[in-house]
């Protein structure tokens, strides 16, 4: 059987020194919450405590996600609108829908 293969390139985006450390410095923050949480639970804290923690987790990712999906707008769709491609549109409103859920 022959083997399929892909012509396309990988979608990449350049990020600005700015954005990138911005972004970074987010995750690194959540990976730091996580990281508590494992130890609250190897210490055996009360579990109230960890759910609250866990909660500020998904606070985080949800504003790391807002951070992100504001600059692809600006950036990358607003880019291709520009240049004639509305396919980015199509994209946006999947991708919105997938993290929507």
């Amino acid at each position: 059987m022959k083997e399929k293969t892909c012509n396309c390139k990988p979608r990449i985006k350049e990020r600005s020194e700015k954005e990138y450390r911005d972004l970074l410095n987010r995750l690194n923050r959540v990976e730091g919450q996580v990281r508590g949480i494992k130890r609250m639970v190897e210490e055996n804290i009360y579990c109230p405590d960890i759910l609250i923690q866990v909660s500020a987790v998904k606070a985080a990712l949800d504003s790391f996600n807002s951070e992100l999906l504001s600059n692809h707008i600006r950036t990358c769709v607003t880019e291709d609108i520009k240049n004639g491609d509305e396919s980015s549109i199509d994209e946006l409103v999947a991708t919105v829908k997938k993290i929507m859920k």
